[in-house]
């Protein structure tokens, strides 16, 4: 018998990936994961996706998403028990600007500061209070209620979480001593809920029948 379920190819710490597999879980649905380096990606994915990117679905009929917001998109549009689709409060456009400015100017920020040495001229405390800026927001907007567009926890909510867990991981200590109570009590319930903590289970490599190349 084939197996019918779609494939993923993820690496574990990967914040667009995590928040790819929170979807999956949460939509009940089931795939064959493939967990990889990214400094070793296997021969499979880069077939189905060259861009060599996680997380990335091939679907049964052969399709591949390789994106995280479409690979969320897509899983909840068959699924979406939570309403993770229908904010609380807000509207759609409000949920997809919030995660716009997240995957727009607070990544490019957060990767010059989390990873400075990697791009020249970069000074990690420069990035560090731009991304703050947009941290302040968050902490405001979670002053005024539990998750980011009300009571319930939205795609924006998961989409976001990650990232701010990068954030803060690059040095807990400052981020533990920011006045930024709301955001903290926030990222840690995400940290401490069981489906994060399903999602972060640890996974064997993908061993590839066809070997592996950079």
């Amino acid at each position: 018998m084939t197996d019918a379920r779609p494939i993923l190819y993820s690496f574990r710490r990967c914040p667009y990936a995590m928040r790819g597999r929170m979807a999956l879980d949460v939509a009940g649905i089931a795939v064959e994961h493939r967990e990889i380096l990214l400094k070793d990606k296997p021969a499979e994915m880069l077939a189905a996706s060259p861009k060599g990117t996680v997380p990335v679905i091939v679907r049964p009929d052969g399709g591949v998403i390789e994106e995280s917001l479409d690979v969320m998109l897509w899983a909840l549009e068959q699924n979406d028990p939570e309403n993770w689709l229908t904010p609380p409060s807000g509207d759609r456009s409000e949920m997809e600007a919030l995660i716009a400015a997240n995957d727009g100017p607070l990544k490019h920020h957060l990767d010059r500061y989390k990873y400075d040495t990697r791009y020249e001229g970069a000074v990690a405390s420069e990035h560090r209070a731009a991304a703050s800026g947009h941290l302040d927001a968050l902490e405001a907007r979670l002053g005024q209620s539990d998750q980011l567009l009300g009571g319930a926890p939205c795609l924006a909510d998961i989409a976001l979480f990650p990232f701010v867990r990068q954030f803060a991981n690059t040095d807990r200590d400052w981020f533990d001593a920011q006045p930024w109570p709301n955001l903290q009590r926030w990222l840690d319930d995400h940290l401490n809920s069981d489906r994060f903590k399903r999602i972060m289970q640890k996974h064997d490599l993908f061993k590839s029948a066809a070997g592996r190349q950079d």
